[in-house]
């Protein structure tokens, strides 16, 4: 997977790679040109005490340098250029697919996973590229470039070569075998620790509410000690690393000036070329290091890819349909024929065999006990979920015939639990409808019993709005998600219990202003507290999955015992006649 990550993300880079491979070539050769200049400085100049020479050949290795560096300097720009682009273009590949993804494949994934690939993962690709593109594409070059010149200098030194390259190789390979696995589990236990420190955030006042500070301490130092013990045992694999290379690199150079002092002894061999050998012999040897620096990197990124390509290569449940219907002429008609949902590995299906039509003008109400299947039911609309057997309609037309972009703009949702943006308070209400006017936002907030609150605030619709709405109360920030929705003027309106957080008088307010204001849509409401539905059209009883009861609030008081046992449960026997 690293490799077809790899391949994909730099293909549409080509030319900077190209360029970081110019540059580095031009480098390396510039880099293993000067110890063969500097024997023959050595051997021509300063043995024979030729000033002149010294000179000439001294300026000819400074310019040398002066290229090296420069052409050092290019190719590590380009690569860097290189790197952060590609670690762009993953980070938007991911994200998009994400987007594509339905209720089922997110909760697969779960949240903190999905950030640490679109983060933590990604970046472990992204360092991959940068130090391949600075090391990787030299250390070849040095290597092969090296031996070469190594055996120009000296062919019988040269088979101190065959011994400590191999060598190296082969204590290299046995750490990184090492490493694997430790990077495999730490990439999971960062997936813990983000789960952990995102559940804390999220739930603070529920911690400080139950004074559990102390558990919640505990609960993450636990999982920081998990990711830590990951983390020393890959870093204790690659602190041994060095020690292994600088041994095997003392060693073999404690070989050349052995056997090379013996040769220059014998005349067989030059000082100056003794000394180019050992300055080759190190190049080599630390050509050879780089790339295993480098593979001690690999082990980790392709982890990390095989995390990634996981969610590239998923494919939502909820395929948007070819050719999709785009004009739906009752938009506002919604039925469910002997729909069947079962959650993917499920045992038992959520909802069995519902069937009902709630049209335009109409209010639709489902209650049940927790874990009935109520909001279950109202994802099917929008398709967040799609059935496992039977049909949703949404003006006659099966919703996966219809064009996502389509079948969405004709609803407006209020989700279970209301979700506001970073922004201002009118920015989130814009979320339903770009255009809006200001007049169209106060008269949705005036609906929705919000512009009362809103107006004293200190800057009105421009005031700043927390991440998750957390400037506001739990009521304010139902009353402007329903507002939201309220702008986008849906045909079908779903409530998914957006009351529970009202108290019964506000409540009471906004289904009167409701009323007439959504006159004309499908109102579709999910909920728990019955005072909140008595005036609905025809209500839903759910028991189990299934519809058990269908009818007006004083017919289901007549005939249907599940729907009593809720009503005894909330109101007193006068309040529910």
């Amino acid at each position: 997977m690293l490799w077809s990550l790899l391949v994909t993300s730099v293909r549409p880079y080509w030319r900077l790679l190209a360029a970081v491979v110019v540059f580095q070539l031009a480098q390396s050769v510039a880099n293993l040109y000067l110890p063969a200049l500097n024997a023959d400085l050595i051997d021509n100049g300063i043995a024979t005490g030729d000033v002149a020479y010294i000179w000439r050949i001294g300026a000819v290795m400074l310019v040398l340098s002066f290229v090296q560096i420069i052409c050092a300097t290019v190719a590590i720009y380009f690569a860097a250029k290189l790197a952060m682009a590609v670690g762009r273009d993953v980070r938007a590949r991911i994200f998009h697919r994400v987007g594509t993804f339905s209720e089922s494949e997110v909760q697969h994934f779960g949240a903190p996973s999905l950030i640490t690939r679109n983060t933590n993962d990604v970046q472990q690709v992204q360092m991959l590229v940068l130090m391949s593109c600075t090391l990787l594409v030299s250390a070849p070059f040095m290597a092969i470039g090296g031996v070469l010149m190594a055996v120009q200098q000296d062919v019988a030194l040269s088979s101190i070569l065959v011994v400590a390259v191999p060598l190296l190789l082969v204590a290299v390979t046995l750490v990184i075998w090492r490493m694997v696995p430790h990077f495999r589990r730490m990439q999971t236990r960062i997936d813990a620790i983000n789960r952990v420190l995102r559940e804390q955030l999220t739930g603070i006042r529920v911690v400080r509410a139950f004074v559990r500070e102390d558990a919640e301490r505990a609960r993450f130092g636990q999982a920081n000690e998990n990711v830590t013990e990951s983390a020393l045992k890959a870093g204790r694999l690659m602190a041994a690393m060095f020690p292994i290379v600088t041994l095997i690199l003392n060693l073999s150079s404690v070989a050349v000036l052995w056997f090379g002092a013996e040769r220059v002894d014998n005349g067989e061999m030059q000082v100056g070329a003794l000394t180019a050998f050992l300055t080759y012999l190190i190049q080599i040897l630390m050509a050879v290091m780089m790339a295993t620096f480098m593979f001690v990197m690999v082990p980790r990124a392709a982890v990390s890819a095989d995390r990634i390509g996981e969610v590239l290569d998923t494919r939502t449940t909820v395929t948007p349909p070819i050719d999709g219907v785009r004009d739906i002429a009752d938009a506002g008609t919604v039925e469910f024929d002997d729909v069947t949902f079962a959650y993917p590995g499920a045992e038992e299906p959520v909802l069995r065999h519902v069937s009902f039509t709630a049209g335009p003008g109409t209010t639709t109400a489902i209650v049940g006990s927790t874990g009935a299947g109520k909001s279950t039911l109202i994802n099917l609309i929008p398709r967040l979920y799609d059935a496992t057997s039977g049909t949703v309609r949404v003006g006659g037309v099966d919703v996966r015939d219809v064009d996502l972009e389509a079948l969405w703009s004709q609803m407006g949702l209020v989700p279970q639990r209301p979700y506001l943006f970073s922004g201002t308070v009118g920015s989130n209400l814009r979320y339903g409808r770009r255009d809006a006017t200001e007049d169209e936002i106060w008269e949705a907030l005036r609906v929705s019993q919000g512009d009362d609150f809103v107006s004293a605030m200190p800057t009105g619709l421009e005031t700043p709005m927390g991440q998750g709405g957390t400037t506001v109360s739990g009521g304010q920030r139902q009353r402007l998600a329903i507002a939201r929705a309220l702008v986008r003027e849906p045909k079908v309106l779903i409530f998914d219990d957006s009351f529970s957080a009202l108290d019964t008088a506000t409540d009471a307010r906004l289904r009167g202003a409701l009323a007439e204001a959504a006159a004309d849509a499908t109102v579709i409401v999910v909920a728990q507290r019955v005072s909140s539905i008595v005036g609905a059209d025809q209500i839903l009883v759910l028991d189990d999955g299934e519809v058990v009861a269908r009818g007006t609030h004083a017919q289901l008081l007549a005939t249907s015992e599940t729907y009593q046992e809720i009503v005894s449960t909330q109101l007193r026997a006068e309040d529910a006649s």
